[in-house]
């Protein structure tokens, strides 16, 4: 169900800032960082390729369908992605984790929130949770799954299935899958011009010196 990139891949991301990445991707002309609500609720970097879930209102009292599948069925490695607008209920719970950890899923991000939170810390603290909050509220009888592995937006910012998704306490970005090696290239010379523009203001003492010579703040 998930488009898959080379383990070195993943790997090299990790080893860079979501704010490195988040400029790399601007510098291709787009938006990649999702909004600063969304922001790590369960600790852990969080690298791999999205598999998407569509949620909307609804009054049917039923099971995310479209989620449960997504869970079940997707690549080792991938990063859930649930739309639901930015929801005041909860789209991930304890269940759901259980259910992530045994099929080796990433991680989940949710333009929503996530309850069981201290279950989820207790018995799968691998496991990467973005989100806008923690609430105590089910989404059965007020949300419902329409899609799995469709475009969706989450947290302003298109997300397409397979796009590689980028998250650490900074927040998250969205890499598009057609720019990951050209976004890549560009972030790791942004973290090694970074690291000598560090090495510069602390030899130098001075901060405008480091800013004008490199250009970035």
């Amino acid at each position: 169900m998930t488009t898959t990139f080379p383990e070195g891949t993943i790997e090299a991301f990790r080893g860079i800032a979501t704010a490195s990445v988040a400029d790399a991707v601007e510098q291709t002309g787009i938006r990649g960082y999702l909004s600063g609500s969304i922001k790590q609720v369960l600790p852990g970097k969080l690298v791999g390729p999205a598999v998407t879930v569509q949620e909307v209102p609804s009054h049917e009292p039923e099971p995310p369908h479209h989620a449960l599948r997504a869970i079940d069925e997707s690549a080792p490695g991938s990063v859930i992605c649930i739309a639901a607008g930015g929801a005041d209920v909860a789209v991930w719970g304890g269940l759901m984790s259980a259910g992530a950890v045994a099929n080796e899923v990433a991680g989940a991000v949710l333009d929503a929130a996530v309850r069981d939170v201290e279950e989820i810390r207790r018995d799968y603290p691998q496991l990467p949770v973005y989100a806008r909050g923690s609430v105590a509220a089910t989404t059965v009888g007020r949300y419902r799954t329409v899609s799995c592995n469709e475009p969706v937006v989450i947290g302003g910012v298109p997300v397409r299935p397979g796009d590689l998704i980028v998250a650490d306490s900074d927040g998250v970005v969205c890499v598009p899958a057609d720019r990951v090696a050209e976004v890549l290239a560009t972030a790791l010379e942004i973290e090694r011009r970074e690291r000598e523009q560090t090495a510069l203001i602390t030899e130098s003492g001075s901060l405008r010196g480091g800013l004008e010579k490199y250009n970035r703040i």
